[in-house]
């Protein structure tokens, strides 16, 4: 039995969108160029199950990551519809600190047949305004935790070609909370809204391990997209006797359409020391058009965040070197495209933009049975004006 362990890694943001791309961390120090052909431990079940057949042995692999999102807003003359200004201030730093940990067990069953199980979170969100904040009636509180179960098998053709396939059971749980503008009943005080939301659906994922050569691999890549249909309550605090008639506890659904990836990756050894990597990857963020809140008797009329996102594209390159047999330096850099396509659908909710990566890593062979990987990631956002 070979066991992997990842400890702590630190990010300043999370993935484009609501995506976690960060799944494993031997991967993390390339900036996860090459993720579909590396095939180095148990995470290739998340990035292309046929690299299982690169795991000769039984594997075990734990990953833990710190993410360190920040996210701080400017007020320069917000107002109500009635052209009145917005009170409050500008909601503090709404980034919140979030752990995704991560299990990977492989196997091999015979020359040809393996298997492996992954659990892991491909998305997720959580950001957090100070409660009296100028924008508070677009949003406080939103979170999304993803929980993916993800059973693979992979099999080898021959010697070049080995092909990939995993299903993915995943549970997605959500929450949301605004202030309630009141001002139209003649009310100066604020209402409060919170809803819950959570949901099991499927999903797969496939891939493709090209090796033309001992030194060099091609993957390619799929997850499928996931439709989540969140079921919840929602509940309402500061609510005057006037209005309790029509802002009341009531059961709520809502869709969520989580997006299809497609990557392509290489992967190159120079010589003994090092290899480089590179890897594009599409996600069709454009199934993502808005996030439609529904009520069972409330007359308030359905709740609606338009977010018209796009379809977006990741690249990253990446090099390795190994010294020694114990030993494996990762440095890479990536380019990461925000799926929201106009400022007028950005909500402070998700407030996403391009960004850049520059990663580091480093990996330790303790012995035969034990492995140690450390990784770095530094996050640059666009500025929003």
């Amino acid at each position: 039995m070979f066991l992997s362990f990842f400890p702590f890694l630190v990010l300043k943001a999370y993935g484009a969108g609501i995506a976690i791309y960060e799944q494993g961390v031997s991967g993390l120090g390339n900036a996860y160029a090459g993720a579909a052909a590396s095939a180095e431990d148990g995470s290739t079940i998340f990035y292309n199950p046929a690299g299982l057949t690169k795991l000769t042995k039984p594997e075990i692999s734990l990953g833990t990551h710190v993410i360190i999102p920040t996210a701080h807003f400017k007020n320069t003359g917000s107002i109500k519809a009635d052209k009145t200004p917005l009170t409050g201030n500008n909601g503090g730093d709404a980034g919140v600190i979030g752990i995704v940990p991560n299990l990977y067990v492989s196997t091999p069953i015979n020359e040809k047949f393996f298997l492996g199980i992954g659990i892991n979170s491909p998305f997720g969100l959580q950001t957090e305004y100070d409660k009296n904040w100028v924008g508070r009636y677009h949003a406080i509180k939103s979170k999304l935790i993803t929980i993916n179960l993800n059973p693979a098998m992979a099999y080898k053709l021959n010697s070049k070609v080995s092909l990939g396939l995993g299903a993915n059971f995943q549970r997605a749980e959500a929450e949301i909370t605004n202030a309630i503008d009141f001002t139209k009943y003649g009310i100066t005080q604020d209402g409060f809204a919170r809803l819950k939301g959570d949901d099991w659906s499927f999903g797969w994922n496939a891939g493709i391990l090209y090796e033309p050569s001992e030194n060099t691999r091609l993957g390619v890549a799929y997850r499928s997209k996931i439709t989540h249909q969140l079921k919840g309550k929602v509940k309402f605090e500061n609510i005057s006797f006037p209005l309790s008639s029509i802002f009341h506890k009531d059961n709520v659904k809502a869709r969520l359409d989580l997006p299809p990836m497609l990557s392509f990756s290489g992967f190159h050894k120079l010589n003994s020391k090092w290899t480089v990597l590179a890897d594009i990857t599409w996600t069709s963020w454009s199934r993502f058009e808005e996030l439609r809140i529904k009520y069972d008797t409330l007359t308030i009329g359905d709740t609606v965040i338009t977010t018209k996102w796009k379809d977006c594209f990741r690249y990253s390159i990446g090099v390795s070197y190994q010294p020694t047999s114990k030993w494996v330096f990762r440095s890479g850099i990536a380019y990461d495209e925000t799926p929201i396509a106009y400022d007028k659908h950005r909500t402070p909710r998700i407030p996403d933009t391009d960004r850049f990566w520059i990663a580091l890593g480093l990996g330790y062979t303790l012995s035969e049975k034990l492995k140690f990987d450390l990784g770095y990631v530094h996050i640059f956002l666009k500025s929003l004006t």
